[in-house]
């Protein structure tokens, strides 16, 4: 974590070093709005998230990598990928005595954070199925899970980055994911009921 220590500055070195367990940064991630992009598409640094202290998932999931980074964690992302009319997520892994959880920086109620109670990746990505669906039809839309990515391999002039970070974004969502219903399964599937769907739409919007 030595490069990033040099990239940021005394005052973000103080605060992301509060930010000292995945509980406490997703504290943080849910003290902020939700960026909705109303100026265009964004894909800030966690430098420009501090400063603007707005995010979107990715944005949300990039600096939460970065606090993780700093508590000598690997930086990892998961992308979790939808049909066409509804929006990715990204979530920040991390892991307690040999399980997994995730961090989410998210403005509805059933794709936020993850306790560390999962085995696998899969477990983990599987734990959003359920809720993942279009308010409007009750469509379920998870389709499928990248693999760990790190952001290590991205270098790290980014995390302090003014420019917009489209190249990591693309890079994420073109990685390839496993897909999450079974072959012949699709019509198994069961639409959200009325309630299930009335009940997961509420939306943070502060």
């Amino acid at each position: 974590a030595t490069n990033v220590m040099e990239n940021l500055t005394q005052s973000e070195k103080m605060f992301l070093r509060t930010l000292d367990s995945p509980i406490k940064i997703q504290n943080y991630l849910d003290s902020i709005p939700f960026n909705h992009e109303e100026g265009g598409e964004t894909c800030m640094s966690p430098r420009r998230v501090l400063q603007s202290q707005k995010a979107h998932c990715l944005e949300g999931a990039m600096l939460a990598s970065i606090s993780l980074l700093l508590q000598k964690r690997k930086p990892l992302i998961l992308s979790l990928k939808v049909i066409s009319s509804d929006y990715d997520h990204a979530i920040a892994l991390y892991k307690e005595n040999g399980y997994w959880g995730a961090i989410s920086k998210t403005n509805h109620v059933v794709l936020g954070f993850r306790d560390p109670v999962y085995k696998t990746i899969r477990e983990l990505a599987l734990s959003y199925f359920h809720e993942y669906f279009l308010v409007t039809t009750g469509e379920k839309t998870l389709r499928g899970y990248s693999r760990p990515i790190n952001l290590k391999k991205f270098g790290d002039s980014w995390i302090t980055s003014e420019e917009e970070l489209f190249d990591i974004a693309i890079t994420i969502c073109d990685s390839h994911h496993t897909s999450i219903i079974p072959q012949g399964n699709e019509s198994f599937i069961r639409k959200a009921t009325k309630i299930e769907r009335a009940s997961a739409d509420v939306a943070n919007d502060e």
